[in-house]
């Protein structure tokens, strides 16, 4: 091997058992660590070396169900997949909160994707303007012949909009609006933009340089807002609290960031569990908060006439009801069963709920008695496990490690051989 070769090189040319072979030689890893490796789930590793590329093993993320939602008059019970504790215990509570007053209500716009061509090297962009805008039926039914599928919905492309960019002198940006109904749409958005590239670049005289979809997709937006009672979240002064909290993420950006983490927590974790695109979605809401030229937050809470508190959320949700991985990955259709939308305009409702559940949930926490007091209860379990702990003996290192108020993994080791010492006593 030379110095310019990698170790990992030629990888990709590998049987599995010989990447795992390979990975255990550069990592040290013992025979229980490459038996760890070789075991499969519910995702076996054939389809998943069809999915990406130099798979060697699979990753599990515990998956859970937040209760008690309650949207738009219809109850769901919604699969969530992350691994870090409180989530989806905080989510289902902020449901049940919210069903006092009717649950949440929500709604969601036409699945409207933007897809982006940049037009270069025009010597005057205002003719380059007009070529377009006179040739924008033609440029829409050019669109159009790459989707049978969406044409016979109704679907498909639907307009063109034109802009000049500050900076980018000489250049036009197209913007290209689909309707892809329930997919996610970044592969018809993205095949579309670059059929249209030739004939954009024969109209205006100029080059195509790049033609993708954005993901900050705000023809697409989700919408939810709930009431919050009173008297069911510590009174009037909580709620006050809550609102005050609220104002801070709204005019500071360095709050805005960790609020709307507390947001995406819930989002991402539904997004994950049925196998949506959560980067991208993660990437349209950020930029969404920034979009007035200064990053804020995605919710917004007020006090309402009688002292109760009202929580609301607007956010780009990008996602789909078919497509993506839904028939590669088995486990993918069934969250989508359990969850049990029709399209994919309801599922951005859904997520949109979550959101708002989930942002109530952690600045009521930060507002009370801070967010460490709950999610560390819950931690400690985590803590337990990761010191070897099994069945019974998880809640019980994790039961003392709370009434000592010392959670560490250092303790849950002590406290475990101790218990051990005495069950051989025994």
């Amino acid at each position: 091997m030379t110095d310019t070769q990698s170790p990992a090189d030629g990888f990709r040319h590998l049987s599995v058992a010989e990447r795992i072979a390979r990975v255990s030689s550069i990592a040290g890893l013992t025979q229980e660590e490459e038996k760890l490796l070789q075991s499969e789930g519910a995702l076996p590793i054939e389809t998943a070396q069809h999915i990406i590329e130099n798979v060697f093993s699979t990753v599990e993320v515990p998956l859970g169900l937040a209760t008690n939602f309650l949207i738009n008059g219809k109850e769901y019970i919604i699969p969530m997949a992350v691994e870090e504790a409180s989530i989806v215990a905080a989510c289902s509570n902020a449901a049940k909160i919210a069903r006092a007053t009717g649950g949440f209500t929500a709604s969601s716009t036409e699945p409207l994707m933007i897809g982006q061509v940049q037009v270069t090297g025009l010597d005057n962009s205002v003719r380059a303007t007009e070529a377009i805008s006179l040739n924008r039926q033609r440029i829409l039914d050019a669109a159009n012949e790459k989707s049978r599928t969406l044409r016979s919905l109704g679907a498909g492309a639907k307009d063109l909009e034109i802009r000049q960019v500050k900076g980018l002198d000489g250049q036009v940006i197209i913007h290209l609006l689909v309707d892809v109904r329930d997919a996610m749409g970044a592969n018809i958005v993205n095949t579309m933009c670059e059929y249209i590239s030739p004939l954009i670049e024969e109209i205006t005289g100029g080059e195509v340089i790049l033609r993708i979809l954005s993901n900050l997709s705000d023809r697409r937006m989700a919408y939810a807002s709930a009431i919050f009672p009173s008297r069911l979240i510590g009174g009037e002064d909580m709620a006050r609290r809550i609102v005050k909290a609220y104002e801070f993420a709204k005019f500071d950006p360095y709050r805005a960031a960790t609020h709307n983490k507390g947001i995406m927590n819930g989002i991402d974790s539904v997004l994950l569990a049925t196998y949506n695109d959560w980067r991208a979605v993660e990437a349209g809401a950020h930029a969404f908060a920034a979009i007035s030229g200064r990053y804020t937050s995605l919710t917004k809470f007020s006090i309402e006439s009688n002292g109760d508190l009202l929580g609301e959320i607007a956010l780009p949700l990008a996602v789909g009801t078919v497509g993506g991985a839904t028939k590669a990955i088995p486990k993918a259709a069934v969250t989508r069963k359990i969850l049990n939308v029709k399209d994919s305009r309801e599922l951005a409702q859904v997520l949109a709920s979550v959101g708002l559940a989930q942002n109530f949930a952690a600045i009521r926490a930060l507002s009370a008695e801070g967010i460490q007091r709950g999610h560390m209860s819950l931690h400690s379990r985590n803590v337990a496990v990761s010191a070897g702990a099994k069945g019974s003996e998880v809640d019980r290192i994790s039961h003392k490690m709370i009434a000592e108020n010392n959670i560490s993994l250092s303790r849950a080791a002590e406290l475990l051989r101790e218990l051990r010492q005495e069950s051989l006593k025994k």
